[in-house]
């Protein structure tokens, strides 16, 4: 059985693909002033993550051969079985009845937390406990931890986000069912979740299953789409199938609700505890660096027009000036006043200084290059270019 559920690989490229490209944008729109956000963020993931690191630490009990050895032999097995070399922080934690697992990253170390319900209501089943723990050491395994920064601007578009977050607990499950000695035991991990720490004991698997048709509706197909988890019916399905060798055959999802998944950006949040005041934080990052970025790139482009176009009515200026001695015109020199990225150019008929007012938008009044001329030691015109009311990374290279 491969480990790695087929759709990871691919959406893994794509998102790292379209994020390098939004951090390449937002370094060329920002420049140096990336790094200050850069740390920023990092501080601000200090304080988020240490909370949720300080809160296990202080409230969880740590899991060593001198407490609950059990468990401790449970997990260095797991990890055995799943090849992680380094075995994880581990902690037992009590949540009020919630029936779950999860791993977290700080500073370099990995953190393994099993909730107390869950220990409990798989007393009698060690081996279903065993896929809770294969699960989450499926994410350090993978390192879904270690790329979260990098892949958070594709984290954050519809669909794709989401669809990579799903395909990361597909993959996970996997690890979970490999880490049983009876696939039938993985089920029984998932019934718990389903049916909590009594009643997975009697509950009909297969029924449940079977409630994997319902979920081809557009409702249940639009909110898995803007969901980082698969509907677990679906997950029991597939571990059932890869139990006994084949893959499942998922339920088609409706397609309008594909099309209307496509105007809901990703928000949703897997790692744990203090991810959601991270990812908050990073959205907000990420608008006061991006939304900037934009613009400036925006303005860039039309800037740079109105720059060729102030170049080209300079050299003419210049060469009417050298054959005729006086200040002339534009159109004594040539030049059209309008053209690409430039809304209007002007002459002043003493200095002869050029002020294109570029087509971009600004919000300090026009964007303007003015070119003023002066007369060098070699009795020769040189032209001396300005910006007015232009980003200062939108300005071009012979501006200043």
């Amino acid at each position: 059985m491969d480990l790695v559920y087929k759709n990871e690989k691919t959406l893994f490229v794509l998102m790292l693909v379209l994020s390098l490209l939004a951090w390449a944008v937002l370094v060329a729109g920002m420049g140096w002033m990336v790094l200050g956000y850069a740390l920023m963020f990092f501080l601000f993931y200090c304080f988020a993550q240490s909370a949720l690191i300080s809160y296990i630490k202080g409230t969880g009990v740590r899991i060593t051969h001198e407490q609950f050895p059990d468990l401790e032999r449970q997990i260095g097995l797991c990890c055995a079985k799943l090849g992680l070399a380094r075995e994880p922080e581990a902690y037992l934690l009590q949540m009020g009845g919630a029936l779950n697992a999860f791993a977290t990253r700080f500073l370099g170390r990995d953190f393994l937390v099993l909730y107390s319900d869950v220990v409990d209501g798989l007393h009698d089943n060690p081996d279903a406990l065993n896929f809770y723990i294969g699960h989450e050491i499926g994410h350090i395994k993978r390192k879904h931890l270690n790329w979260s920064t990098v892949l958070l601007p594709a984290a954050l578009l519809p669909l794709v986000g989401a669809a990579y977050a799903r395909a990361r607990e597909y993959t996970c499950d996997r690890h979970g069912l490999a880490a049983c000695e009876q696939p039938l035991n993985a089920e029984f991990g998932l019934a718990a979740l389903a049916a909590g720490g009594r009643r997975w004991r009697t509950m009909n698997k297969s029924a449940y299953i079977a409630q994997v048709r319902e979920t081809e509706g557009f409702w249940m197909s639009f909110h898995e789409l803007v969901g980082d988890y698969p509907w677990l019916v679906k997950r029991m399905a597939a571990v059932r199938a890869l139990g006994a060798g084949r893959e499942a055959e998922q339920p088609r999802r409706h397609l309008l609700a594909t099309l209307l998944a496509l105007f809901v950006p990703r928000l949703g949040v897997a790692g744990g505890g203090g991810g959601a005041l991270v990812t908050v934080a990073m959205v907000g990052i990420l608008a006061a660096v991006g939304i900037p970025a934009y613009q400036a790139f925006q303005q860039k482009a039309a800037v740079a027009g109105a720059y060729t176009a102030g170049l080209d009515a300079s050299a003419k200026v210049e060469r009417y000036l050298s054959r005729q001695g006086t200040i002339p015109t534009l159109a004594q020199a040539g030049v059209t006043a309008g053209g690409s990225g430039v809304r209007r150019m002007t002459i002043d008929p003493e200095t002869a200084v050029l002020r294109v007012v570029s087509a971009a938008s600004s919000t300090q009044g026009e964007a303007m290059l003015v070119f003023e001329p002066s007369m060098d030691a070699n009795k020769k015109i040189a032209w001396a270019c300005t910006a007015q009311g232009i980003l200062p990374a939108a300005v071009p290279q012979g501006c200043h």
